[in-house]
């Protein structure tokens, strides 16, 4: 069992809300009729290993906050620096949706195409990835630069939801 991760664009978070209200909270891409436009994933966490593309895109040094994002799932409150009341707590289980700031979708979006396999070689080297031949990310970095550059283009948002 992994963590999955689905990368989508979305007119804004009104509306992921409503889809995920809707559909019992996901997940909204990778299905059979899917909610919105997106990639499905495992281990491709929007903080460690999508930010480290983001980080070798932008040419610098990869930290934790380099994907600026605002929650916007679950609706309720987030539980104070002591976490979650109970174990049902939806910030305790997921899923989770994050919207990424329009900068991160504007990265991703503006990657020249003859700098994408040098990234992709980079992003194969990170420790998380290593061993992952760039050959099979590279299908995964074309989709997620594609979806960036849909969202852009159509004034739309790029989201992640991620459950356990």
């Amino acid at each position: 069992m992994g963590v999955e991760n689905d990368y989508f664009r979305a007119p804004d978070a009104a509306a992921v809300v409503r889809a995920l209200e809707e559909t019992d909270t996901g997940p909204l891409v990778g299905v059979a009729d899917p909610v919105f436009d997106g990639i499905s994933t495992k281990g491709v966490d929007p903080a460690v290993v999508f930010g480290q593309l983001i980080a070798i895109i932008k040419s610098v040094p990869w930290s934790v906050d380099i994907v600026a994002s605002t929650m916007v799932w679950p609706t309720s409150p987030m539980p104070g620096p002591e976490g979650p009341e109970d174990d049902d707590d939806p910030w305790a289980t997921g899923p989770w949706v994050e919207e990424f700031s329009d900068s991160v979708r504007d990265i991703l979006a503006s990657v020249p195409d003859p700098d994408v396999q040098d990234a992709v070689v980079a992003w194969s080297q990170t420790d998380e990835l290593r061993g992952t031949s760039p050959d099979d990310l590279r299908p995964l970095a074309d989709v997620l630069i594609e979806l960036a550059r849909q969202a852009r283009d159509a004034g739309e948002h790029l989201y992640c939801w991620t459950c356990l």
